[in-house]
């Protein structure tokens, strides 16, 4: 239902017309009231839940872990479903929807924070701050959120620490002032970076695994305006462009990359925009350019069929867009097309079905031209179908257990093709592994959100605290009620680290340390 599905920034707000959730649109009910779920971009997550509970208020939620917990079945937890990896679902478990659970709770203008319920999305969060604030000269705002889609979820945000288009940000737990979970026994506890330090590390970035995340509190910033500045870029100038365009006040901007796997510029040249800082007084013009709905659903059909004449469509307008005036907020937005794949693979007379999946990887900044150069040899000789690439930069993250911004990065994102044949899925296996070993050979990493690929040598070279991770989780949930497919694969994996940490523990303290249950005033 890609025509009904419209999110749109425009001058001053965000526009949308949902007719139906999109996830629940793929949900297929079974005759014993278990149902297939999967997630929305790459689909193929397709798992099998015990049954879908859909809380509208935090007792609902509470009174569902508590459910769960008296009926000894595990609980997975889901928002938009846009995560590939297994991380909002698990085979058998009663899946917990926090989507409806959605209101702003607190907007504090004096503080510059705003605390929503953890199903809340972008959208939502964006058009009540606005509202809000309307009239005012000065106004607060996001700092940043995810690109490509709009309608996640912020508790969804908060477990994979995601992070926007910034030149000098840290992931997300940067603007998270604390949050609000339901622990494995069914309370309440909040958690910041003095009350239950340990645990609010741990659930940022720790993907569900450590509670259900029911409110977050964020920071805000000022809203200000941004004007566009796009350019042509080499690999090789990027860093230098980059420093210069901060030095001149650009908070946001990124590098989409020329995906022609057919010419010289593949995966090495691309569209650099940057967004200055702009005097708020300065005017939004009538009929700035964007690229409508109908012709981004074409873009996205050429960059299967034509890639050259992909690019330069795209690359032109962003071009001619250069130097139009935008808000720091609304022009993080874009569309989203869900279930746009299907009419790909029509046209196509594709034999089986096909989607895209998101890779992204992580290299030194001064690695980039030669990890880009690397990656584009082995990508054109093994015939991959890369339909987006971009490079984006991101700022350490020192406070979080299971860090993926261990650096000063440069972050590149690969959306690629995938067959959903055995055949095709190995096959996309194989790449993304490559594709690590190319980040980790120039001292790089990769994220573990998208995909469930790598080796265990891979995850041990860029992740070594995740066994760690692991043995923290059953030390706060004992029993495992919180689950995933993520989680079951990883514990799968580090099983020998895990029976060795319970015999080194068996007999001894927990190692949790004391939470305080949140009272609710009446």
């Amino acid at each position: 239902m890609a025509s009904d599905n419209t999110i749109t920034a425009t001058l001053d707000h965000v526009t949308e017309s949902i007719v139906v959730d999109p996830w629940e649109s793929v949900e297929r009910v079974h005759a014993d009231g278990s149902v297939v779920v999967n997630d929305v971009h790459s689909r193929l997550n397709a798992t099998t839940v015990e049954s879908i509970v859909r809380p509208r208020s935090v007792e609902e939620a509470v009174a569902a872990v508590r459910s769960a917990k008296a009926r000894g079945i595990p609980i997975a937890i889901a928002g938009a479903r846009h995560a590939m990896g297994g991380q909002q679902f698990a085979a058998g478990a009663v899946l917990l929807d926090m989507s409806r659970l959605k209101r702003v709770v607190d907007f504090d203008e004096s503080a510059g924070s705003v605390t929503v319920e953890a199903g809340c999305d972008w959208v939502d969060l964006t058009n009540h701050l606005i509202e809000a604030q309307k009239g005012r000269e000065a106004q607060w705002s996001i700092v940043q959120k995810q690109t490509g889609a709009d309608r996640l979820t912020l508790g969804g945000c908060v477990g994979a620490n995601i992070h926007g288009r910034g030149l000098k940000f840290r992931p997300f737990v940067q603007d998270i002032e604390s949050l609000t979970l339901i622990d494995a026994e069914g309370e309440l506890t909040t958690c910041d970076r003095s009350t239950n330090e340990e645990l609010f590390r741990l659930a940022i970035g720790g993907y569900g695994l450590f509670g259900v995340v029911c409110e977050v509190k964020l920071r805000l910033q000022r809203r200000f305006k941004v004007e566009r500045l796009a350019t042509q870029v080499h690999v090789g100038d990027l860093i230098s462009e980059i420093d210069r365009h901060a030095a001149n006040g650009c908070e946001y901007g990124d590098l989409q990359m020329n995906i022609d796997d057919a010419g010289e510029d593949f995966l090495t040249r691309g569209i650099l925009s940057c967004y200055r800082t702009a005097p708020n007084d300065t005017p939004i013009p009538v009929g700035q350019k964007y690229i409508p709905q109908a012709q981004l659903e074409r873009l996205i059909g050429m960059a299967h069929t034509d890639k050259a004449a992909a690019y330069r469509h795209y690359s032109d307008y962003y071009a001619a867009s250069s130097g139009q005036i935008y808000w720091s907020d609304t022009h993080q937005f874009g569309f989203y097309p869900y279930g746009y794949h299907a009419a790909i693979d029509r046209q196509a007379g594709a034999p089986s079905e096909g989607s895209e999946m998101i890779t992204e990887l992580y290299v030194p900044r001064a690695a980039i031209a030669e990890f880009m150069t690397a990656v584009a040899a082995d990508l054109r000789s093994n015939g991959e179908s890369i339909i987006y690439s971009t490079i984006r930069f991101i700022e350490v993250d020192g406070e979080t257990f299971l860090p993926w911004a261990k650096q000063r990065n440069a972050c590149i994102i690969f959306n690629v093709h995938v067959d959903h044949s055995q055949a095709g899925i190995e096959r996309a296996a194989g790449t993304f592994r490559r594709l690590i070993d190319q980040a980790i050979r120039l001292g790089g990493s990769f994220y573990l959100t998208y995909h469930r690929f790598a080796t265990r040598e891979q995850i041990l070279a860029c992740y070594p605290q995740l066994p760690e991770l692991l043995r923290r989780k059953l030390h706060f949930d004992p029993e495992e009620r919180f689950q995933s497919e993520w989680y079951r694969h990883y514990r799968g994996m580090f099983a020998d680290h895990l029976q060795a940490g319970r015999q080194l523990n068996s007999g001894s303290a927990s190692m949790v340390r004391p939470r305080e249950p949140l009272i609710r005033p009446g």
